[in-house]
């Protein structure tokens, strides 16, 4: 814990961001549109205490990548392009989708491609594009190491974020940390990844060091949208492989993106769910877990179905759904992985060689709760040891804090499905941006929350 005496050199800063994916990249695309409306209408000569908020974020990857490892030739995005950066909370700002397509000359086939789901190929080449007009407020290849709370007078007045990049440490103070720490690959418990048992975020990378004319054996396990792009991907890249799909599931799931449905992403959804009893919020999720959980894409369950049924027709059979099944051990052996799979109705159990066995079983919220450090003890806990969260993103602290603490993702409990997904992302760092405006005019006399 720090005292006001403590780091007195570290730079002062309205607004730290942790991570900068897509979620605080959207961030910094609303606070640079709420100083942008502050100064046009104070005009010339304004200050910095006009009511503009200053603001910088960390990223410990050396440059901006959104799922590089997944950017599989011929997937789309699964949600419109209209679910950019800033278009959902203002659609004349800088940073949409359709005037990054504007600068880049495309905006005309693009319409004329008729497509409301673009590459994801393209959409990181959009993201890309935005995220490059914020290098000068972004530390790449810098990691977050500890938040120490900044007591003054009895009450926690700012928080530090030290950093380390290089063996180098830096220290920065802020009043608002917003943490969007992404997402942390999941596995089976005992699952070890390895140079032949990969997570499918690592997939282009790992498949390019592979022989695509070799005669491999490749083992995928999960039913969802990414195990289904895996399979289908390693089938028609290794034409000579051979590649099992394992599931438990009898069959893919189609993903539930019908009109209605849909509307439990849109903004207005955020306040229904957030403001519901506890055990409706639980058969919402329950409902609805098909719209992004363990869901696949109708048109790529079909071109799965029209391989396997092709190959029966004219061999040889290269694609084997192992459907009702688990996996029960990935073992090394002289050839490469011996893989146990125990088919579930029936308990028969199976093994097979492998050369590689790619869990495609999706990924977990990063716990927020070991970088805050010393400051959790300031925060509201619930039962299970959770933050807890106002409906604006805010973790809930108790008394004696002056500052505020802000999460991007990880609040799908409280705050619905679309918590982490690109869905609801511009809207989010409006209504995060207003928050913290709104708490630096309470500091600033006359100024005021300009963000639209």
């Amino acid at each position: 814990m720090n005292t006001a005496a403590d780091t007195a050199a570290a730079p002062f800063l309205d607004v730290v961001g942790v991570g900068f994916g897509p979620s605080n990249l959207a961030l910094a695309v609303a606070l640079r549109s709420h100083n942008d409306a502050v100064a046009m209408r104070s005009g010339a000569g304004t200050t910095p205490q006009d009511g503009r908020l200053t603001f910088a974020f960390v990223e410990k990857q050396p440059r901006f990548g959104w799922h590089r490892g997944m950017l599989i030739d011929g997937a789309t995005l699964q949600v419109s392009f209209l679910k950019d950066l800033a278009t959902l909370r203002d659609p004349a700002s800088p940073f949409t989708f359709l005037k990054y397509l504007h600068e880049k000359g495309r905006l005309p086939s693009f319409i004329n491609h008729k497509a409301l789901f673009p590459s994801r190929v393209e959409f990181n080449d959009y993201l890309t594009w935005a995220a490059a007009a914020f290098e000068d407020v972004v530390q790449y290849g810098t990691e977050v190491v500890e938040v120490r709370p900044v007591v003054v007078d009895g009450r926690v007045a700012h928080l530090d974020v030290v950093a380390q990049a290089g063996g180098r440490t830096t220290v920065s103070r802020t009043r608002n940390l917003v943490l969007a720490c992404g997402l942390v690959p999941a596995t089976p418990p005992g699952v070890t990844l390895s140079d032949r048992v990969w997570h499918s975020y690592e997939l282009l990378d790992r498949a390019d060091r592979l022989d695509e004319a070799a005669p491999l054996t490749m083992t995928v396990v999960g039913a969802g949208q990414s195990a289904a792009e895996v399979t289908e991907y390693l089938h028609r890249r290794f034409r000579a492989a051979t590649v099992y799909s394992v599931f438990s599931r009898f069959g893919y799931s189609p993903a539930d993106d019908s009109p209605f449905v849909n509307g439990i992403f849109d903004p207005a959804a955020v306040d229904l769910f957030f403001h519901s009893p506890p055990a409706v919020k639980k058969m919402l999720l329950d409902y609805h877990a098909n719209t992004n959980y363990s869901a696949v894409d109708a048109d790529l369950i079909a071109e799965l179905y029209r391989r396997v049924y092709d190959e029966s027709v004219r061999g040889p059979r290269r694609l084997h759904m192992v459907n009702s099944s688990r996996v029960q051990n990935v073992e090394p052996d002289p050839a490469g992985l011996r893989v146990t799979v125990e088919h579930l109705p029936t308990g028969q159990v199976r093994r097979f060689g492998s050369d590689v066995v790619v869990y495609a079983t999706g990924y977990r919220p990063a716990d927020p709760i070991p970088m805050l450090g010393d400051f959790v003890q300031y925060c509201k806990l619930d039962d299970r040891g959770a933050l807890c969260f106002e409906r604006d993103y805010r973790v809930v602290t108790t008394g004696g804090v002056d500052c505020a603490v802000y999460l991007q993702g990880g609040t799908e409990e409280t705050h619905g499905i679309s918590s982490s997904l690109l869905s609801n992302t511009a809207v989010r760092a409006g209504e995060i941006t207003r928050s913290i405006a709104a708490g630096y005019g309470d500091r600033i006399p006359g100024a005021r929350t300009l963000m639209p």
